[in-house]
């Protein structure tokens, strides 16, 4: 019984492990005007949603796909500590352009604020899908 426990102990870390490695490091930012989208036009996604850079963009592909982004720390001197505890879950529903994208995700500003201070504006974050 206790060798069955062990095997199940390692298998749990190395999950865990897997799972934590595979996560992305990028920024995000926010925005707060929702319709039109360039995936869905004038179809409310709701406001759990946000905007993928070229990066992420893959000529549309993204549409529809889910992030999981977790704030890990600050990009400027403006709120020293602006990472709220926990995740929020995400639907790509637009896209963020460059030149004038700052971000890997602009999230929506509703999921910015689960996630961070919006007085921060910029945050490193992790994602994954």
């Amino acid at each position: 019984m206790a060798a069955g426990t062990r095997v199940l102990f390692f298998m749990g870390l190395v999950i865990s492990l897997v799972s934590a490695a595979s996560a992305i490091s990028g920024t995000a930012t926010y925005y707060n005007v929702y319709v039109p989208s360039a995936c869905y036009g004038f179809q409310d996604q709701g406001v759990m949603i946000a905007a993928a850079s070229d990066a992420l963009w893959e000529n549309g592909a993204a549409c529809g796909k889910m992030y999981k982004v977790t704030c890990q720390g600050r990009t400027n001197e403006g709120v020293l500590q602006p990472c709220k505890d926990g995740s929020v879950t995400v639907k790509i529903v637009d896209r963020c352009p460059s030149p004038g994208c700052q971000a890997t995700i602009d999230l929506s500003q509703e999921a910015f604020s689960q996630i961070a201070d919006l007085n921060a504006g910029k945050i490193l974050i992790d994602y994954t899908l």
